[in-house]
């Protein structure tokens, strides 16, 4: 059974770091793109970043400078580290498995860790 579990997640104020985990199991991390989103009081699920097998990354705009996504494939886990916070990044951060260019295709979430803000 395929599990991403996430932690990290907490109350910060703002200004302040928290770094995100995110454990995989079985292939599904080796095989896949990663990424992480975020779904805000009263808002869409969101993207927040996401890094290549190989390890490219891409951010949300609302996120660059401040947001660092990396993956340890020995560890089967992706990281977010988050610097900088503000009240705005409030919400719970889901991490993503993105097995659409598998055959046949697929799409893992953890549960999500909430990351609260406080101005």
């Amino acid at each position: 059974q395929v599990q991403l579990v996430e932690s990290g997640g907490g109350l910060v104020q703002a200004g302040g770091s928290l770094k995100l985990s995110c454990t995989a199991s079985g292939s599904i991390f080796s095989s896949n793109p990663m990424g992480w989103y975020r779904q805000g009081p009263g808002k869409q699920r969101e993207l927040v970043a996401t890094i290549s097998t190989g390890g490219d990354t891409n951010y949300a705009d609302s996120v660059k400078g401040r947001f660092i996504i990396s993956r340890d494939d020995a560890k089967n886990t992706v990281y977010l580290q988050m610097n900088m916070l503000k009240p705005e990044d409030t919400a719970v951060y889901y991490c993503n498995a993105d097995g659409l260019a598998q055959k046949p295709p697929y799409v893992y979430w953890g549960q999500g860790t909430q990351v609260t803000v406080s101005s």
